[in-house]
């Protein structure tokens, strides 16, 4: 196994506070030892070891590769009008999907294929080395089927959501519609799967329907996630907690009772401010729930309806601008926190024994990040101990 050291790096976030400041383990004037794949040694420059290479960082910043947990990649279609509509006053509406269900059903595989791969390279360059993505725009056996096999050629994460919004063939019987994901297409999409979702939400599903669905895909071995409180307030959050979801995701509209539950659990909550920015809605208040002890992620959304940006970067200067996260908070919670709810412990950190996936950063500081909004700052991103961008 070939070894390498990343030298001269101003500041290094680690993730793991045994080994530097703070929640971030943050150590500046650092070095970082990759060993083939994975992290073996990180720490200060100077008590650095010896390797079979060397890289000079130049007094850039370094942290883990982003873990974007909640995409919506295998679609097909254009919605720049719904947007456009809506930047000149039309609310956001759930029933929007529709318009990507049709456009996706009518695509090929190769077609919905390189749609995915387009935007993982995207988000690639902006620094992103882990994702989650879902099927959703299919919603029939078959379509939903195809989209999480061409879901998994490109990434491990990939979560089942046929229940995203009722189909239009069951708009008028939507029991036989939860009947059908739960049977046959459930049966179909295991296979593909590590994970289940639904959308609990007025125009999707209700707390008993999403309780049936995410109950089904445990049987089957899939673990649960869930599309929660995003519109309005609802029981998304806290059958999220009672079921033992790996992550309740959007978390907008909370109650009191919401926010204690996600501190008592392990369920964490995956904040997407792409959503909020794209369609005016207001702002998650991660403050609250980071004060309330809840483990917070965040993450794009990207899906062509809502959120659709592929920038976790982006994301981050939106969290630190309008919800309440310090620079550290939010970088921890799109990489750790993307990782947490993933329920993955070999990314998200730069800590010997983790993956070896990194981004650099033209600007001294992860606090770049933040103070430079919109400014392409990844210069860098290491795979697996590959240098990909």
């Amino acid at each position: 196994m070939t070894t390498t050291v990343i030298t001269h790096i101003a500041g290094l976030v680690t993730n793991d506070p045994a080994l530097g400041e703070g929640p971030l383990g943050l150590i500046e004037d650092a070095a970082l030892v990759l060993d083939g794949e994975t992290v073996a040694w990180a720490g200060p420059a100077s008590r650095a070891p010896d390797a079979d290479h060397r890289v000079d960082a130049g007094g850039r910043a370094v942290l883990p590769g982003f873990v974007d947990s909640h995409s919506h990649l295998v679609f097909a279609g254009d919605r720049t009008a719904e947007f456009n509509a809506r930047m000149s006053g039309q609310p956001y509406k759930a029933g929007g999907i529709r318009t990507t269900v049709a456009a996706t059903r009518a695509a090929s595989d190769a077609e919905l294929s390189a749609n995915v791969a387009r935007h993982l390279r995207e988000a690639l360059r902006q620094g992103t080395t882990t994702f989650e993505t879902k099927s959703g725009y299919g919603l029939t056996v078959e379509d939903e089927a195809r989209a999480l096999r061409i879901a998994a050629e490109h990434t491990d994460e990939v979560t089942y959501l046929g229940a995203h919004i009722v189909a239009p063939e069951h708009a008028d019987d939507p029991a036989a519609y939860v009947d059908l994901v739960t049977g046959p297409m459930l049966d179909a999409c295991a296979p593909h799967a590590r994970w289940i979702d639904v959308f609990c939400e007025k125009g999707a599903f209700d707390g008993d329907q999403a309780r049936a669905i995410l109950t089904a895909g445990k049987a089957k071995g899939l673990l649960p996630r869930i599309h929660a409180n995003q519109l309005s307030y609802g029981p998304g959050v806290q059958l999220a907690v009672e079921l033992d979801a790996a992550s309740a995701d959007h978390c907008t509209h909370l109650t009191d009772a919401d926010v204690d539950a996600l501190a008592s659990g392990n369920t964490v909550a995956t904040l997407l401010p792409g959503a909020e920015f794209s369609t005016r809605a207001p702002w998650p208040d991660a403050r609250r729930l980071l004060d309330a002890g809840v483990t917070v992620a965040l993450s794009t959304d990207c899906n062509p309806g809502s959120s659709f940006t592929s920038s976790v970067p982006f994301c981050v200067a939106l969290a630190v601008r309008d919800m309440g996260m310090t620079p550290d908070e939010a970088v921890w919670s799109a990489t750790a926190g993307g990782a947490a709810a993933l329920r993955r412990t070999d990314v998200g950190r730069l800590a010997p024994g983790a993956r070896a996936d990194l981004t650099v950063l033209d600007a001294p500081s992860h606090v770049h990040l933040a103070y430079r909004p919109g400014v392409p700052l990844v210069t860098e991103v290491w795979r697996r101990g590959v240098r990909v961008v």
